[in-house]
């Protein structure tokens, strides 16, 4: 299956202060994270961002946070983010049947927000450069459980050309600078 724009949410799992510098490759994952980010708000795909104890791990990175609208982050202590009411209502009101899934870390949060959503009936995709975990064996371990469980693992060109859908319009002129050199 592809992932199509018009049915696509973004949730950004936990991109926080203080827990991304221990991540491993913690600064390009923020930077794909970003790039995900910055496609979904030119093409208009919703996002939701969410914060685990933010009174503890900080607030969302603040290259990130610039591109969400600050009433779609929402806090949370459950590690799945579905498992919070208030987040469940909102991915369900959104009407969107596929969840594009970014954030850290892979093995806990993103893989316990994955598997829900699974459960949930969600089309679940999971972009492989914008995930990060403390150790990338824990990342490669949630990457592979996720995709037995039936979660899509796709790059971030994929995603942006899935979304995009064809060639020779301004969204792809614009997003596609810089692509091929």
């Amino acid at each position: 299956m592809l992932v199509k724009q018009m049915d696509s949410l973004v949730l950004l799992i936990d991109m926080q202060e203080k827990l991304a510098p221990v991540i491993d490759q913690g600064k390009e994952v923020e930077q794909a994270a970003a790039w995900v980010l910055q496609i979904a708000v030119q093409l208009g795909v919703p996002i939701l961002a969410t914060e685990q104890y933010p009174q503890g791990l900080g607030v969302t990175l603040p290259a990130l946070a610039e591109l969400v609208p600050e009433d779609h982050v929402m806090e949370k202590i459950h590690f799945s983010a579905l498992r919070e009411p208030l987040i469940a209502e909102r991915v369900k009101l959104s009407g969107k049947t596929q969840l594009v899934i970014i954030g850290t870390e892979t093995h806990v949060c993103v893989l316990q927000s994955a598997m829900d959503a699974l459960a949930a009936g969600y089309q679940v995709f999971i972009v492989e450069e914008a995930v990060g975990s403390r150790t990338e064996q824990n990342r490669q371990l949630a990457l592979l459980r996720l995709q037995q469980a039936g979660a899509q693992i796709i790059s971030k060109e994929m995603l942006a050309f899935e979304w995009l859908d064809k060639a020779g319009t301004d969204n792809f002129r614009t997003i596609s600078k810089g692509w091929i050199r």
